[in-house]
């Protein structure tokens, strides 16, 4: 994997091939232990070995993106097949492409809670956020972080509020949003994040705490992190794009069976600096799931569509998700 340079990534838009014929998948991820189902089909080569089931010699690209935005204009300028990002970047370019390249998701990534830490020792909720706060997160207005925030101002102040606390948000990359938290003495003094930089703020700067839990805003577990494509990419690549989801799956049940080994995995393929027994103790987090299917997306598809964010209204989570067995159990 590899990570591209704003003036490299603007290079590859200009330069991108059309969607190729079977064989070659190129997939964009962010940061953070939300990838595992990613970075396990990577270490045991899943993608391949189930392209080979189904006759195809896959070859998979992949590249390492910050935030939702830069996802989505890569995926629409043809520069990858498969987006990973959040439910709000899907929503958002589900609506967007609506009756044209019809970008739907793919899969869930699994269910994660997602904390919103403060090192302000005068907040304790968001009502308590002022100027004196700049919360990093990873793209202002479209990331899945900005569209909870955004839920949770509603819920507090009513919906015509839902972006009060816009202002107090800042883009920043996960690792440099953790960073500035657990070092302190900069401006960032908050991170909407995810796992595992969110507990490794909690873990090392005594000063951090949890001000907001994205379970608690969307009504329980629920998958805030997601893979997505276009229509035209799964029609004329049915055995590559079936190929993949099997690798997710099988990946899945790697994970629930073997947390060690999915562990092991990630500091292997990240190469990220993360305390083995905290990764661990994140993976077994009973309030994590691997799953594929997608879980409790609706509530937050249905508040984006009441305060204008979408303009097509969603009659269920199965309008912005492909049609496909392995998230079948989806909601």
């Amino acid at each position: 994997m590899f990570r591209l340079t704003a003036a490299a990534l603007a290079l590859s838009f200009a330069i991108a091939a059309p969607a190729q014929a079977e064989g070659r998948i190129r997939i964009a991820e962010q940061f953070g232990v939300v990838y595992l189902l990613l970075n396990v089909a990577q270490d045991q080569q899943l993608i391949e070995k189930q392209g080979k089931k189904l006759g195809v010699d896959i070859t998979v690209e992949r590249l390492q993106l910050s935030g939702g935005s830069a996802v989505n204009d890569a995926l629409l300028s043809g520069a990858i097949d498969i987006a990973g990002a959040g439910v709000g970047p899907l929503l958002t370019i589900w609506d967007r492409t609506n009756g044209k390249q019809n970008v739907k998701g793919v899969a869930s990534l699994g269910s994660f809670p997602y904390y919103l830490v403060s090192t302000n020792p005068k907040v304790k909720t968001i009502a308590d956020l002022s100027e004196k706060d700049r919360i990093a997160l990873p793209a202002v207005t479209v990331s899945v972080q900005s569209r909870i925030l955004q839920y949770a101002a509603a819920k507090q102040w009513g919906d015509k509020e839902f972006a009060r606390l816009d202002k107090y948000t800042q883009t920043l990359p996960h690792p440099d949003a953790a960073a500035a938290v657990i070092a302190g003495g900069t401006e960032i003094n908050g991170h909407f994040g995810n796992p595992p930089f969110q507990e490794q703020e909690l873990a090392a700067n005594p000063n951090a705490r949890i001000i907001l839990n994205s379970y608690d805003v969307l009504g329980g577990p629920s998958s805030a992190t997601v893979l997505y494509a276009t229509e035209k990419f799964r029609n004329e690549n049915p055995k590559t794009y079936r190929a993949f989801t099997a690798a997710l799956a099988e990946a899945a049940q790697y994970i629930a069976k073997n947390p060690e080994g999915a562990a092991d995995t990630y500091l292997r393929v990240s190469k990220a600096k993360v305390d083995r027994e905290l990764l661990l103790k994140i993976i077994k987090n009973p309030q994590v799931n691997f799953s594929v299917a997608p879980q409790n997306t609706y509530g937050l598809a249905q508040f984006l569509y009441r305060v204008g964010a979408i303009k097509k209204q969603p009659a269920s989570w199965r309008d912005y998700f492909f049609e496909d067995p392995v998230i079948a159990a989806g909601s």
